[in-house]
C-alpha cells in the first residue's frame, strides 16, 4: 500500500471557535463539530456552534484547506422535525463537507429535500456490518464511524469487501455499551444518552452480586466502577490503524479546551507524517508519548482494537474519574399522575380487539402465551443464559403450536449481527423460508436487507432501531418494514405524536424485563477469575450489579457473549393501557419468565384489553399486585413518567 499526506484523516473536534482554530493551527484535516440543536454534545450552553457561527466555520476551515463536518448524531422526535427541515435547509446553504447522522428521519428528509451533502453515519447509527452498509450507500452514505466493539482486523475486511471510507476513534472518552444502544439515562432520568444528554450511569459505583442469594462477589476487586472504561489512546498503534485502512482518525472531545486539543492534534499530526514519509524507519516518539500521557484525564485503554478487552480495560477504583455526571436513584415505580393527565393517543381506525404480543423464552413460554389469549408469539433471537438458542426443530414445533391456537408465529433475530452472526443468518433464514413463520423481527439495517434478500416473509423493526418519529417510520417502511417498534425510552407525548403521524403501524412493548445497555464486554469476568475451557457453566450464572441507591441490575448473558444489563424495575402499563388506544399491538418482553409468569401476565393483559375494547377499561390491581410479587421483580412505568425525554 503506498501512503501519502491524503492516506490518512487526522479529524479533530470543536466545541467553539477557539478550539476549532487551535485544532486547524495544529494540523488537522478536518473538523467535526455541532450546531446548537440535533447533536451528542448538548450538556453546556456556552459550547457548540449558532448558525451565524457554523457559517463562520465553514468560511474559515475551507480558508485553510481543511474539511468541516457537522453533526447531525443524536435522535429527533416528531415535534422537532419542521426544525430538523430547516436547518439542513441552511446547512445546504453553507455546504459543509459532510454531516454526520444518526436518526433514519435525516437519511429520508435529505433524500425528499434534495439536498446533496455527503453524508457519515455516526457512531450512535451502531454500523456493524457489511450489509447494512450496502444499504447505508444507497442514501448517499460515503463513510461509516465504526463501532467501537470492532476490531482492526474485522473493519480492515470490512472496509475492503465494501470500498466505505471507515473512521475510527483513536483517543478520548469511551462508552461500554454499543453505541445507540444504551437507554439508562433517558429512561432514568428523562435526559436521553441518544439525545445527546447522558447522565453516565456506566460511571457509578456497583458491587457484583449473586441475583439469587444478594451475595457480593467481588468482595476483592480492585474498585466498585465495574462499568468505567478507560479513555481509548492509539497514539502508541498507529501503524496498525494506518495499515488496516482506517480513513480518518478521529479525536473525541467537543468539550475539551483549545490547549488540549492543541496539544492531542499536534502529537498525533507528528506520528501521522513521520509514519508516512518513512514506514520501515518509524518508531514512536517517547518525549510526545510522555505528553499525552502526562496530560490524559482518565487512564488509556486500546478496548477492542486487538481483541476482547480484560480487566485492564477498566478503571475501576474512579481515581481518574473526571467528573461524575450523576448519582444512582431508585427507578419510577408504578404510580404516576402526569400518565395520567394525558389525553390518549388518537385511535384512527378504531378496533373491536387489540392485538396482544408475548416473546416467550421456550417452547413452555409459547404454550403458556397461546393458552392465555396472545395474538402473536415472538420467538428467538438472543437466548439469555442458561436457556439455549432455539433450534430449527423448536421452531418448527412452536410455529405449529401457535398456528394450531389461531395465533400468528414472528421468529427474531439476533439484535448485534457482526460477521460471525451475519455468516450464522444466511443459512438459517433460508431454512426459515421453507419453515414459514409469519414474519420476521429485525434489529439492525444489516439485518433487515439480509431478511429481505433471503427470505420472502414479512418483517417487523425491533425497538434497537430507535424509532423516535415519522420520518425514520417512513424510511423503515421504504426499506419492506410492515411493523415498527416505538423506542424504549421515549415518553408519553412523544409516543402519542409518532403513532399518531406514523405511516406504519406501531407496536409498543408494555410489560416485561427491558435492558439499559447492551455490552460487548464480559462483566463478571472483569471482576472474577473466568476459566471458559474448564467452567463454561459461569456464563449461566445470574449475575447482578448493586447501585448506591440499592437498586439490583440483573445481567443476562447470551450466546454470543454479550451481556445485556437490565433495569432494576420491570416496565408494566398495565394501569395505563387505555392511554395507548391507536398503537397496533402490546408486546410482553417474556424472556426473562418462566412459563407460568407468562401465562398469567398474558392472561391479565388479555383480561384489561378486552376490557379496553368493550369501552369499559379496567385493571384489577389487587390482582397486578399479586402477580408483581410472583414476579422476579418489582413494576414501574420507566420513560413514561416524564413529559419528554429530552
Amino acid at each position: 500500500m503506498l501512503l501519502n499526506r491524503k492516506s490518512v484523516e487526522l479529524l479533530a473536534p470543536a466545541g467553539n471557535q477557539a478550539v476549532l482554530e487551535a485544532a486547524v493551527e495544529a494540523g488537522a484535516d478536518a473538523v467535526y463539530l455541532g450546531g446548537k440543536q440535533f447533536n451528542m454534545r448538548l450538556h453546556r450552553g456556552d459550547m457548540n456552534f449558532d448558525n451565524a457561527a457554523l457559517k463562520n466555520a465553514v468560511a474559515y476551515t475551507h480558508a485553510h484547506n481543511v474539511r468541516l463536518y457537522i453533526t447531525i448524531n443524536n435522535l429527533i422526535s416528531e415535534e422537532e422535525l419542521p426544525e430538523l427541515q430547516e436547518y439542513l435547509l441552511y446547512l445546504n446553504e453553507i455546504q459543509p463537507d459532510a454531516i454526520l447522522v444518526q436518526d433514519f428521519a435525516v437519511l429520508e428528509m435529505m433524500r425528499r429535500l434534495n439536498i446533496h451533502i455527503p453524508l457519515h453515519t455516526s457512531v450512535m447509527m451502531n454500523t456493524h456490518n457489511e450489509a447494512a452498509i450496502e444499504r447505508l450507500k444507497e442514501y448517499g452514505i460515503t463513510r461509516i464511524v465504526v463501532g467501537r466493539e470492532m476490531t482492526l482486523a474485522e473493519l480492515a475486511l470490512f472496509r475492503e469487501r465494501t470500498g466505505i471510507e471507515v473512521e475510527y476513534f483513536i483517543h478520548g472518552d469511551m462508552c461500554i455499551s454499543e453505541s445507540g444502544q444504551c437507554i439508562h439515562s433517558g429512561v432514568l432520568f428523562g435526559q436521553s444518552s441518544n439525545r445527546g444528554r447522558c447522565l453516565k450511569a456506566c460511571r457509578w459505583a456497583y458491587k457484583l452480586i449473586d441475583e439469587q442469594t444478594k451475595e457480593v462477589l467481588d468482595e476483592a476487586s480492585p474498585g466498585p466502577y465495574k462499568l468505567a472504561l478507560k479513555d481509548m489512546c492509539m497514539y502508541r498503534n498507529l501503524p496498525e490503524l494506518i495499515q488496516a485502512g482506517v480513513s480518518s482518525f478521529k479525536i473525541e472531545g467537543r468539550m475539551r479546551p483549545a490547549d488540549f486539543i492543541r496539544r492531542i492534534v499536534t502529537a498525533y499530526r507528528k506520528a501521522i507524517d513521520r509514519y508516512l514519509s518513512d514506514p520501515c524507519g518509524y518508531t514512536t516518539d517517547e518525549n510526545d508519548w510522555q505528553k499525552i500521557y502526562n496530560d490524559r484525564a482518565r487512564d488509556f485503554t486500546t478496548t477492542f482494537a486487538f481483541g476482547q478487552p480484560d480487566a485492564q480495560a477498566i478503571g475501576f477504583d474512579g481515581k481518574r474519574e473526571p467528573r461524575f455526571f450523576s448519582e444512582a436513584v431508585k427507578e419510577a415505580g408504578q404510580q404516576d399522575d402526569i400518565l395520567l393527565q394525558e389525553p390518549a393517543i388518537l385511535d384512527r381506525a378504531p378496533r373491536t380487539a387489540r392485538t396482544l404480543a408475548v416473546h416467550a423464552a421456550n417452547l413452555d413460554g409459547a404454550k403458556a402465551a397461546c393458552a392465555n389469549g396472545a395474538d402473536v408469539v415472538y420467538i428467538g433471537g438472543e437466548a439469555w443464559r442458561p436457556n439455549r438458542p432455539w433450534t430449527l426443530e423448536e421452531i418448527r414445533q412452536a410455529i405449529d403450536i401457535v398456528h394450531a391456537a389461531g395465533a400468528r408465529l414472528i421468529v427474531d433475530t439476533p439484535r448485534t449481527t457482526m460477521r460471525r452472526e451475519c455468516g450464522e443468518m444466511e443459512p438459517w433464514l433460508h431454512a426459515l423460508e421453507t419453515l414459514r413463520p409469519d414474519g420476521l423481527l429485525v434489529s439492525n439495517l444489516g439485518s433487515l436487507k439480509l431478511a429481505a434478500q433471503h427470505t420472502s416473509l414479512p418483517l417487523q423493526a425491533d425497538f434497537s432501531f430507535n424509532l423516535f418519529n415519522h420520518a425514520a417510520a417512513q424510511f423503515l417502511k421504504n426499506n419492506g418494514i410492515a411493523l415498527a417498534t416505538a423506542s424504549l425510552e421515549m415518553s408519553f407525548p412523544q409516543l402519542r405524536a409518532l403513532v399518531e403521524n406514523s405511516p406504519l403501524p406501531i407496536e409498543v412493548i408494555v410489560h416485561g424485563a427491558y435492558e439499559s445497555m447492551i455490552c460487548d464486554h464480559n462483566i463478571p469476568a472483569l471482576s472474577l477469575p473466568y476459566d471458559p475451557w474448564g467452567h463454561p457453566e459461569f456464563c449461566d450464572r445470574h449475575y447482578a450489579l448493586y447501585d448506591q441507591a440499592q437498586e439490583i441490575h440483573p445481567i443476562r448473558i447470551d450466546q454470543y457473549g454479550r451481556n445485556h444489563i437490565l433495569f432494576a424495575k420491570d416496565l408494566c402499563l398495565a394501569p395505563y393501557l387505555d392511554k395507548f388506544n391507536g398503537i397496533a399491538s402490546y408486546r410482553i418482553e417474556a424472556q426473562d419468565y418462566n412459563a407460568a409468569l407468562t401465562g398469567q401476565i398474558t392472561h391479565f393483559y388479555r383480561q384489561v384489553l378486552d376490557s379496553i375494547a368493550a369501552g369499559q377499561p379496567s385493571c384489577n390491581r389487587s390482582e397486578l399486585a399479586r402477580i408483581e410479587a410472583q414476579s422476579p421483580r418489582a413494576f414501574g412505568i420507566g420513560p413514561y413518567r416524564f413529559r419528554i425525554s429530552k
